[in-house]
C-alpha cells in the first residue's frame, strides 16, 4: 500500500511540475510614451507619432512578435510588426517601436490610445497612454549660406542634426543662438548637410526640417 502511494504522489509530483513548466506568460508593457513630430513638406507639416514601449517578456525580446496601437474613440488602428521596430538600448534597458505612425487625413488624433504587445505563443498584455500635446509654434525654417546659418524658430530648443556626403547621420549640436558662424559649431569635418530639429518638450512636440547643404 506504501508502494502504491508512494508512486502515486511521484506521479502527482511529476504532473505539478509539467503543468507549471508548460504555463504561458503573458509579455509586459514597463513604460512607453507618444511624441509627435512634424516633418517638413512642399504643402504643409506632415504628422507623425514616435511611439516606443520597454517590453518584457520571460522568453526575451526575441519572443514577441506583434505591437498594436489603438486608439479606440476614432476606431484607428496601428499593427507593427516585429520586423518593423526601430530597435535601442538605453540604460540596459530595451525599446521597441516606430516613427511611422500616420492618419489617412494628415492630423493625429489626441486624447487615449491603447496599446497591445503579443508573443509569439499568442499570449498579449495593454496599457494605455495618454496623448494632449498642442503645437504651440509655427513650423520652423534653416538657411545655411555663406558659412553662415540661420534659423527662424520660435520653438524652446533647436538643434542641427548633420550628415556626411552620403547621407549617413554623424552628429547632433545643440544651438545657443539663431544665426552664427557655422565654423563656430566646431563640426567634425565630415559634416556636408544639417536639418533643424526644434523641440517643444512640454507638449512632447517636436519639427524636423529639410536637410539643406552645408558650403
Amino acid at each position: 500500500m506504501k508502494k502504491k502511494c508512494k508512486k502515486i504522489l511521484f506521479f502527482c509530483l511529476i504532473a505539478v511540475v509539467i503543468s507549471v513548466s508548460c504555463t504561458k506568460s503573458e509579455p509586459e508593457i514597463t513604460y512607453g510614451f507618444i511624441n509627435l513630430v512634424l516633418y517638413q513638406s512642399d504643402d504643409q507639416p506632415v504628422e507623425h507619432f514616435s511611439f516606443f514601449i520597454i517590453p518584457e517578456d520571460e522568453d526575451g525580446i526575441e519572443n514577441l512578435e506583434e505591437l498594436y496601437l489603438y486608439h479606440d474613440r476614432e476606431q484607428l488602428q496601428w499593427n507593427i510588426k516585429s520586423d518593423e521596430w526601430l530597435h535601442s538600448t538605453h540604460d540596459g534597458r530595451d525599446w521597441i517601436g516606430t516613427r511611422s505612425i500616420t492618419a489617412a487625413g494628415g492630423s493625429l488624433p489626441r486624447g487615449v490610445f491603447r496599446a497591445v504587445l503579443i508573443n509569439k505563443g499568442g499570449e498579449s498584455t495593454q496599457r494605455t497612454f495618454t496623448y494632449d500635446g498642442r503645437i504651440r509654434f509655427p513650423f520652423p525654417e534653416l538657411e545655411i549660406s555663406g558659412g553662415v546659418y540661420n534659423v527662424t524658430s520660435l520653438w524652446p530648443v533647436n538643434r542641427l542634426v548633420c550628415y556626411d556626403s552620403s547621407g549617413n547621420y554623424l552628429t547632433t549640436v545643440t544651438l545657443t543662438g539663431n544665426s552664427g558662424s557655422v565654423s563656430q559649431l566646431r563640426l567634425p569635418s565630415l559634416v556636408r548637410s544639417a536639418a533643424l530639429w526644434a523641440e517643444d518638450e512640454a507638449n512632447a512636440c517636436s519639427a524636423f526640417t529639410y536637410v539643406v547643404p552645408i558650403n
